[in-house]
C-alpha cells in the first residue's frame, strides 16, 4: 500500500490535516499552502474543493486512495446518510480508537502499536490497524506491553473524553460503546464535498 512518508506539517498546510504530527500544532505555524507560490490567492474550482476535502479526510485517518474509496462504496450501499456512515467507519478503525483513547500520540504511532501486536480485541490478538470495531468490543493492551503504553500515556498532557468510548487507564482497557454521532465527530469535515467528488 502506498503511504505518505513526507513532512506531516506540509499536509497540515496543504489540506488542513491537524493531528498527524502533533496534537498541539502551534498557532504560529503557517497555514497557507506549501511551496514557492503557496501564498498566492486563487479561487479554487468546485472540483479542487472536493478533491482537497477528500484528501484532508483521507490523510487525517491515514488511509490509501483504494481504502478510502472502499469506505465510501460501503457507506453508499447502507441505509442512512452516506457521509456520516463513512466517517463512522473511519472512526471505528482500531488504530483510530487507540489514538482517540490516548494510548498513542499520533495515528501513525497507533498504527505501529497495532502492527506490532501490542493490542488485543475481546481477548484475541489483532494486528490489523483497519480492523473495524463493533459496539461492545473491548480493546486491551497485552500484559508485556503495558509499561510501554503507560509511558506513552504519561507523555500526553491533554484530557481525552469521548462519549462513545469508555477508557480505563488503570487496566489499559478501552470499551467501544457505540459509533459516534455526526455532531460528535470533527465539525471541520465537509463530507458532502467527498460525496460530490465520488458522484461525478
Amino acid at each position: 500500500m502506498a503511504r505518505y512518508t513526507g513532512p506531516s506539517n506540509k499536509l497540515y498546510r496543504n489540506f488542513g490535516v491537524k493531528d498527524l504530527s502533533n496534537r498541539k500544532l502551534t498557532s504560529s505555524m503557517r497555514t497557507n499552502p506549501s511551496g514557492q507560490h503557496g501564498a498566492m490567492r486563487k479561487k479554487p474550482s468546485d472540483y479542487a474543493l472536493q478533491l482537497k476535502e477528500k484528501q484532508k479526510i483521507r490523510l487525517t485517518y491515514l488511509v490509501s486512495e483504494k481504502q478510502f474509496a472502499k469506505y465510501y462504496e460501503n457507506a453508499s450501499r447502507k441505509t442512512g446518510v452516506t457521509g456520516t456512515l463513512m466517517l463512522q467507519m473511519l472512526e471505528s478503525r482500531l488504530d483510530n480508537v487507540i489514538f482517540r483513547a490516548g494510548f498513542a500520540i499520533t495515528r501513525k504511532q497507533a498504527r505501529q502499536i497495532v502492527n506490532h501486536a501490542h493490542i488485543l480485541v475481546n481477548g484475541k490478538k489483532v494486528d490489523v490497524p483497519s480492523y473495524l470495531l463493533k459496539a461492545g468490543d473491548v480493546v486491551t493492551v497485552k500484559e508485556s506491553s503495558k509499561e510501554f503504553i503507560k509511558a506513552i500515556k504519561e507523555s500526553i498532557d491533554m484530557a481525552l473524553n469521548y462519549a462513545w468510548l469508555t477508557v480505563d487507564y488503570n487496566s489499559f482497557q478501552i470499551t467501544f460503546d457505540r459509533v459516534p454521532n455526526r455532531e460528535e465527530m470533527d465539525p471541520e469535515f465537509k463530507e458532502q464535498l467527498v460525496i460530490e467528488y465520488y458522484s461525478k
